[in-house]
């Protein structure tokens, strides 16, 4: 397996990832403040930006992603990192689970994808389930040569049932989700930023150097994103993924400007 700095999706050991995910776990309202972010090829555009290592898609857009090159004859598109599994939010369920769309064979072999991506919900009444499926993907993508990025989000009723605990951006629950990353064998782990550089300090100490991204949640100021980002880089982090924060903004390409110096120069925001 060839280190992650050496795949596509990291520039100079960082990542900014472009996740475009929404439209299955948040469903459409999360385009109505941008309504043309409702169409997947306005946000592949906005992927061709230099800053974007890589555009995290489900199955049905990464299929759009590739015939969408390859009908305008696009080269310089964005690595893509494959999200296997995803869930909406019209169910009712016992708690938190995330259910594969996407085997890492299809995604290697079919959309010959550069990355793999996972979320897991440790804390739910369904963690040990999940266990078994990142296992498999984690062995599956080995053997593809490809990374694999775990999204991971602790929530569900062992987290909100635990004293211990304040909610799902608890430092404690951020950086136990984090570990988890590195003992199941992600090769990055994308988590919740949990409010102070502190918070993520805590999160470096806990991975041993395994690749962190900070999610970027939803929209808010320029300033106050660049400056969470800006938080995170200084303390070891290795960058972003984000979603809402981008393709919600009337001018993405000045926020990518803005956060491809911040990532990959470690500027500070104050300075840009």
């Amino acid at each position: 397996m060839r280190h992650v700095d050496d795949s596509p999706i990291t520039r100079d050991g960082n990542s900014l990832i472009l996740a475009y995910d929404h439209g299955t776990e948040h469903g459409p309202v999360d385009f109505e403040p941008m309504p043309k972010s409702a169409d997947p090829s306005h946000v592949f555009e906005v992927g061709r930006h230099d800053a974007v290592t890589a555009i995290a898609l489900q199955k049905g857009n990464a299929e759009y992603y590739r015939a969408w090159e390859r009908e305008n004859d696009v080269g310089d598109g964005a690595p893509l990192l494959v999200k296997l599994n995803g869930n909406s939010n019209l169910a009712k369920r016992d708690d938190y689970y995330s259910p594969k769309q996407c085997s890492v064979r299809y995604a290697a072999e079919e959309l010959d994808a550069d990355a793999i991506g996972y979320t897991m919900y440790a804390g739910s009444l369904r963690e040990d389930e999940m266990w078994k499926e990142f296992r498999d993907v984690q062995e599956a993508a080995r053997k593809h040569d490809l990374p694999v990025v775990m999204w991971s989000y602790p929530r569900g009723k062992g987290i909100q049932e635990n004293d211990d605990y304040t909610g799902q951006e608890d430092p404690d629950v951020v950086a136990y989700g984090a570990r988890l990353g590195l003992e199941l064998g992600a090769d990055m782990v994308k988590c919740k930023y949990p409010g102070t550089q502190a918070g993520w300090q805590q999160v470096e100490d806990t991975v041993s150097g395994l690749k962190t991204v900070m999610s970027g949640g939803s929209k808010r100021s320029d300033d106050a994103f660049l400056e969470d980002v800006y938080s995170t880089i200084a303390v070891g982090g290795n960058g972003l993924a984000v979603g809402r924060n981008i393709f919600q903004r009337e001018d993405p390409e000045g926020l990518l400007d803005s956060l491809e110096r911040v990532i990959f120069e470690g500027t500070d925001p104050a300075e840009l």
